[in-house]
């Protein structure tokens, strides 16, 4: 066989596709470090420090395991279903909500359409996009990094599909309002709201899914519940669009270890739900903390997480990697509207207070 006849194969749009820019595993940055892994600080992917409940893991250890998951997810959806007030047959649950942003992709675009999406924002929506051909289009957020509507609608031509806007979004932390949802939904696209850190901002726009066909709200368990390891998110959306979903999916795409878990989760929420209340609390005070250091601008945030601007692209760099020399991992990008920002997740006290001692220090 020829040497390059795999390349050749190999579908033109994947053969050198920019890929998404995943967070380093505990043991990696420890390693990179120089330190015990132990001793790292990992802020760096707005994971949950409290863990999850210890329901979930007295739930898994009781699931059997040789058995198939119920590719209907009759059980977790119903759970669901009682979180959130909305009825089974309007939820569905993936391997984490980047699953269903996958699967709708799947569902909706061929090679050529186009996805609208506002920049800054997470990066998991330009990936998929590249992976199924379609084109993404990013119309820039504005100054306070908030969506410029009418630049959004002059984006849109008889290609576009999709519209994804992330709510808190990651990584600025501003919410998009439910007048700017009803005006895009109206141009009849799919519109679909990641709620990802719902449970940080308390806001939704769920009210709105019996009005518009076209709404999918995303949300995920890995946040507010601490099951990012175990991969649980779900959609609410019309009952039309799930079946279909239904009907392309991996038939057993949830796992049975990670239904139990988000199960007990859901039955434990009140728990985890203080939690929650700890970790806005602590953002709160951080980003008051971050305010009175020089060269550095936090941004109000409805999520888990504060990005921080600085002076100069240079500033940020320097930052990012003198914090990580002393073993605090924060979250740095390749955009060009956020190289001068830095994202840092919401950690234990103890954690948090690493955080800012080093950045007080790194800042004199």
């Amino acid at each position: 066989m020829p040497e390059n006849r795999i390349e050749q194969l190999i579908r033109p749009h994947l053969a050198s596709i920019q890929t998404y820019q995943p967070v380093d595993p505990p043991e990696v940055l420890a390693e990179r470090a120089g330190i015990p892994a132990k001793s790292i600080v990992k802020l760096n992917g707005n994971e949950n420090p409290y863990g999850p409940s210890p329901k979930a893991a007295e739930a898994m250890a009781r699931t059997p395991m040789h058995i198939y998951p119920d590719p209907f997810q009759r059980n977790l959806r119903a759970s669901l279903s009682d979180y959130t007030g909305f009825p089974t047959e309007n939820i569905i649950a993936g391997a984490g909500s980047d699953e269903l942003i996958d699967l709708l992709f799947r569902l909706f675009i061929e090679p050529g359409d186009v996805i609208l999406d506002c920049e800054p924002t997470f990066a998991m929506y330009a990936f998929c996009a590249r992976i199924n051909g379609g084109e993404l289009r990013l119309v820039q957020r504005d100054e306070l990094f908030e969506i410029d509507l009418q630049a959004v609608r002059e984006a849109i031509d008889d290609k576009t599909k999709i519209i994804f806007l992330s709510s808190p979004n990651n990584p600025t932390g501003n919410m998009v309002s439910e007048e700017q949802v009803r005006a895009l939904l109206d141009t009849g696209l799919i519109v679909v709201i990641d709620e990802a850190y719902y449970e940080f901002s308390k806001e939704t726009v769920g009210n709105l899914i019996g009005q518009y066909e076209n709404l999918v709200i995303l949300r995920t368990m890995s946040k507010w519940a601490g099951l990012a390891g175990l991969r649980v998110g779900y959609g609410i959306m019309g009952s039309g669009i799930v079946d279909h979903i239904i009907d392309i999916k991996s038939p057993y795409n949830v796992n049975v270890a990670a239904e139990a878990a988000a199960i007990a989760s859901l039955e434990d929420s009140e728990y985890l739900l203080g939690n929650v209340q700890s970790i806005v609390d602590d953002r709160e005070a951080l980003f008051g903390s971050l305010s009175e250091i020089n060269g550095i601008k936090p941004w109000p945030s409805q999520g888990n997480y504060i990005l921080c601007q600085m002076d100069r692209p240079e500033d940020a760099q320097q930052m990012f990697d003198q914090l990580a020399a002393r073993g605090i991992f924060v979250r740095n990008f390749s955009s060009d509207r956020l190289r001068d920002c830095f994202r840092v997740a919401i950690g234990t006290p103890d954690e948090n207070a690493a955080f800012l001692n080093a950045v007080r220090e790194i800042s004199q």
